[in-house]
């Protein structure tokens, strides 16, 4: 099965929750409303994009940066390539 791995620099306590585009480090930006209270965030981040992503919550699984800003994503069932075409599909809207 194929999968994809997502670098992300999450913000918490965020006005919304959106994805914003790549920065000039190639990293996603992702903003939540939920603080970094208990994985509140991080779960926040997950279902944004599994949402963005049109997958299943389980699809996606954190690997790296829990505790941390900077966030790297396991995305099960796309390929990468799959997967900045579904995020930038996304981001046209």
């Amino acid at each position: 099965m194929p999968s994809a791995r997502i670098a992300i620099r999450l913000t918490p306590r965020a006005g919304l929750d959106r994805l914003d585009p790549p920065g000039a480090d190639s990293e996603l930006r992702a903003r939540v409303r939920a603080a970094p209270v208990d994985g509140a965030a991080n779960e926040a981040l997950l279902r944004l994009l599994a949402d963005s992503l049109d997958l299943p919550r389980s699809a996606l699984r954190l690997v790296a940066g829990a505790q941390a800003r900077r966030k790297l994503v396991e995305v099960e069932g796309l390929t990468p390539e799959e997967v900045q075409a579904r995020l930038a599909r996304r981001q046209g809207q």
